[in-house]
């Protein structure tokens, strides 16, 4: 499976086209956000780069995960959120233009996060085998996380017809080829797959809810809104796992590094959606869009 086209090929180019069609979503201003809401982009910054990290690390060490999957758990944290926790956020009413923000930056913080956090997690777990991210392989994380979203923005300035009509697509083959990485990843460990699962079912559960709930819980008690709450902990909770699973399979090429996130892949979709209608129940408070001006409440205020 390793030498595979599909794999070290065709995936690789799939994840460009999806980051590609993200960067079809963001504005310079999205990143010019952090200076007009710091506040609710440094909680969720400081989430994802250090509290989630150390969670993850807690679970595998608590667990005695294999080294392997131990480093698949710490990849997973380091990957960033992505259009699926935009979409969690919208259906629960959280702030949008907040997760569009966090995307961009995550995106753009991952080329140095990811192979930060994986190396060492190799190095501390002593995992066996060819597998690192050497300075070679950080230049294909640039280059196929980095690089497809500054082309998609550059485009998206010159040609908003075209990227309005590309989103749809995009996002439609962002969930076509998860499945089927997940599923693939899955199938090649299929000898192994109930016992990885037993291994790293609970640990990528619990992760995911500890996820949430830390982004949620972390941004109410500093006072953010409701809507803000619910989009941070939707960034933080739902991690792109396509980003995961092509470095697992096609920098890293260990299809037990990539087990964590296939596995997270489903559980994340059944989880989210229960935390998402746990919070934003009785709620009355109306979604942020996807612009940073947000309209005045008594715009759609009844009589």
């Amino acid at each position: 499976m390793n030498s595979s086209g599909l794999i070290t090929i065709g995936l690789p180019i799939a994840l460009a086209i999806i980051m590609f069609g993200l960067g079809l979503t963001l504005t310079t201003g999205d990143f010019r956000r952090v200076v007009n809401e710091p506040k609710a982009v440094m909680v969720a910054l400081v989430l994802q780069l250090f509290v989630l990290p150390a969670v993850a690390f807690g679970l595998v060490t608590l667990f005695g995960l294999d080294p392997l999957l131990a480093v698949g758990v710490m990849l997973l944290a380091a990957s960033p959120g992505g259009t699926t926790a935009n979409l969690f956020s919208h259906l629960f009413r959280g702030d949008v233009a907040l997760n569009i923000t966090l995307t961009a930056i995550n995106s753009v913080l991952a080329v140095l996060t990811i192979p930060i956090i994986t190396n060492l997690a190799i190095g501390y777990f002593g995992a066996d085998g060819d597998v690192g991210l050497q300075f070679g392989k950080v230049l294909q994380v640039v280059a196929i996380v980095l690089i497809p979203v500054a082309i998609g923005m550059v485009v998206r300035r010159f040609t908003r017809t075209f990227a309005a009509r590309a989103d749809r697509p995009v996002r439609i083959f962002s969930i076509v080829v998860l499945a089927l990485v997940s599923i693939g990843a899955l199938l090649s460990e299929r000898e192994n797959v109930a016992e990885y699962a037993r291994q790293v079912g609970l640990v990528t559960g619990l992760f995911c809810l500890a996820s949430l709930t830390f982004g949620y819980a972390t941004a109410r008690v500093l006072k953010l809104g409701r809507p803000q709450a619910i989009a941070t902990s939707m960034e933080v909770g739902i991690h792109n796992t396509t980003v995961a699973l092509t470095i697992a399979l096609g920098v890293l090429g260990s299809a037990e590094v990539a087990i964590p996130a296939a596995v997270y892949s489903i559980l994340m979709y059944f989880l989210a959606t229960v935390f998402g209608y746990a919070v934003s129940r009785g709620t009355s408070e109306a979604p942020a869009v996807d612009t940073a001006p947000r309209p005045p409440i008594s715009r759609k205020t009844s009589p």
